[in-house]
């Protein structure tokens, strides 16, 4: 495959949303200074193009004390039927032992220097992609981001949970590390973990990307586990729907489709990247065999591309959708 050389455009759609520089906590080991072919704009395109999947990275919280750190890690071990493992290799086994990890943890908290008594004792993390993904093969892939984030400098513990169709493994990782410094991520180091994971998950012949919504043409957010969680109460006729879902249902049935600076700026960075794919894909259409290829994936891929909308949006099509033609159309 020919080099592809990245336009402007789709430069600034996989660019993540925030400046990767600025995650001080990522090893350097992570920041290669030469890229791989694996990494290269091609490559990545070429993913992106044909839909690969797209990795989850997300903390889920922190525990505050000992006791909320063994509650959870109850929680991730079934009650100590599954066996959590540590960066040696190192398995914990059965509730005494997940109950003596926190034990662990905690008293070596109570020794810091200067300890704030709000400071939480672990971070909580859950790795996973969509259904469909081999179990071992995502184990293994958070096995070794563990391995290269967290080894040498914070203890952690990981398990995989495979019940359901969906599988994910839940990562602990103690905030104290072992030189004394505080695991404290921002979010640029979310989107280099995300990368990481992603990397190792293709190492293992596991299609996967990380970039951010905007490469895919998706403006919408992605529902927040509360709101998630309050409205699959709702539809069970167990709770009110949540306020931020009534507000926009109002908005959808009156029809008002506020014109907001931030929608226009999402509107026409998409008609930027559309524009300059084009031009690529051009631009590929006279070279060899494997460049018009490319030049095809990069035509189908802007055909298929969405246009962005937003959840009000969403809402106010489905209404009209589902209200059917106005009067005088009939």
């Amino acid at each position: 495959m020919s080099d592809f050389r990245p336009a402007r455009g789709f430069e600034e759609a996989v660019r993540p949303p925030v400046d990767i520089r600025r995650a001080r906590l990522t090893p350097a080991v992570l920041k290669p200074s030469r890229s791989t072919e694996d990494d290269s704009p091609a490559a990545r395109f070429a993913r992106v193009a044909r839909g690969a999947p797209e990795v989850m990275v997300k903390i889920t919280g922190r525990t505050r004390d000992g006791g909320h750190l063994g509650a959870h890690l109850d929680y991730i071990s079934r009650n100590g039927a599954l066996s959590l493992e540590g960066p040696d290799g190192e398995r914990l086994s059965g509730r005494a032992d997940v109950r003596d990890l926190a034990r662990e943890w905690s008293a070596e908290l109570a020794m810091e220097p200067g300890r704030r008594r709000d400071a939480p004792v672990s971070l909580s993390i859950v790795l996973s992609m969509p259904r469909g993904v081999d179990p071992l093969r995502l184990e293994d892939s958070a096995r070794a981001f563990a391995t290269d984030l967290f080894r040498d400098r914070f203890p952690y513990v990981f398990v995989l949970h495979d019940e359901g169709k969906h599988p994910h493994v839940h990562l602990t990782v103690r905030m104290l590390g072992r030189d004394g410094e505080r695991l404290n991520p921002r979010k640029a180091d979310l989107q280099v973990w995300r990368e990481q994971f992603a990397r190792r998950l293709r190492e293992r012949d596991v299609p996967a990307e990380a970039t951010p919504r905007r490469a895919r043409g998706i403006a919408r957010k992605a529902e927040t586990t509360p709101v998630r969680k309050m409205r699959e109460r709702y539809v069970s006729g167990r709770g009110p729907l949540p306020r931020v879902l009534e507000a926009a249902y109002r908005s959808a049935l009156g029809g008002r489709s506020d014109q907001k600076p931030w929608l226009e700026a999402i509107r026409a960075r998409e008609q930027k990247v559309r524009r300059a794919l084009v031009a690529e894909a051009l631009r590929l259409s006279g070279g060899g065999a494997s460049d018009r290829a490319l030049a095809a994936l990069v035509e189908r891929f802007v055909r298929a591309r969405p246009n962005p909308e937003t959840r009000d949006e969403q809402l106010q099509r489905r209404t009209r959708e589902r209200s059917g033609p106005d009067k005088g159309e009939r």
